[in-house]
């Protein structure tokens, strides 16, 4: 029998892409309400009674005042509302043990886009001991403008914003607080965001004075070490040697994540992820995450 599956916000651009990974799939059967009912609460309940899982693609306030239309249904939160919240495992199948937890798990909270790149980076070093939890960690990244929602998405469409700017100045971006618990950091990390004027892709840096880390040992070779351990035989992230330039629209449309190791090889180190952010970043882990609670093979549809 295959699973039912119900999308809340489904018109949304997170929930289109997750429908599009899964309306071909035999082994699924998604569950849908009238696009006029889609805020009627009766109707919505339904839905998610119908569902073996739902996924919430809503914003914050929305997937909180879901929970209780829910009921036992299993669900999938791809926004920022639990990711840290007890009663909770975090959708980033990647982390040690994630996998199994994800399977047995009631309530999955999808990881964040400038998140699973950071953390991508930044847990491997935890692992392997090479960066300390206390370390001054600076990161910077840069996403296509869709990470925005509906109304950045029209401002850079009717060019009413600039071709790139920073923002989250005052060092507060939503995503800080998943990226500290994850990645075991006790120091809260410098973390500066961009947007450029394209709809998806991104790329998050982490950067490092190799030689001021523990260990005596300065350069990329640790570091990239370290990287190819922890993910060893992972079906979507790879270390990757990446050339002079780097393009954070490479890997859109796939769930797909490359990290690699650049500098000038005398101790000064940028760590660089690139994923698509309405993929690996947003739908692709949701529906990788999906398949790990049905039993599925993890790359299905994806």
């Amino acid at each position: 029998m295959p699973t039912k599956v119900f999308i809340d916000g489904e018109a949304g651009t997170t929930g289109l892409q997750i429908r599009d990974r899964l309306s071909a799939r035999a082994d699924i059967e998604l569950v849908s309400v009238d696009p006029d009912q889609r805020k009627d609460e009766a109707a919505r309940r339904d839905a998610f009674a119908a569902a073996d899982v739902a996924i919430l693609c809503l914003p914050d306030d929305a997937a909180r005042a879901a929970i209780p239309l829910a009921g036992g249904t299993r669900l999938i939160d791809a926004s920022t509302a639990h990711r840290v919240a007890d009663g909770w495992t975090y959708g980033m199948p990647e982390l040690p043990g994630q996998r199994d937890r994800i399977a047995k798990a009631a309530r999955v909270a999808n990881v964040g886009c400038y998140a699973t790149g950071s953390i991508a980076i930044l847990r491997p070093l935890r692992e392997a001991g090479v960066l300390p939890a206390d370390h001054g960690t600076v990161l910077t990244g840069i996403s296509g403008y869709s990470g925005g929602g509906k109304s950045m998405i029209a401002d850079f469409e009717a060019g009413r914003v600039p071709d790139h700017f920073l923002y989250a100045l005052a060092q507060g971006h939503k995503h800080v607080p998943e990226i500290m618990e994850y990645s075991h950091l006790d120091r809260k990390p410098l973390f500066q965001p961009a947007v450029g004027n394209f709809a998806q892709g991104m790329a998050v840096q982490l950067h490092l004075h190799a030689d001021l880390l523990p260990g005596g040992v300065a350069g990329h070779a640790r570091i990239e070490a370290a990287l190819r351990t922890f993910y060893a035989g992972d079906p979507f992230v790879s270390v990757v040697h990446a050339g002079d330039r780097i393009d954070p629209q490479s890997l859109n449309n796939t769930n797909k994540l490359h990290l690699s190791v650049q500098g000038d090889g005398a101790g000064r180190v940028t760590v660089v992820a690139v994923l698509d952010n309405l993929g690996k970043g947003a739908s692709g882990t949701a529906v990788q995450n999906l398949n790990l609670m049905i039993g599925a093979e993890e790359t299905a549809g994806l």
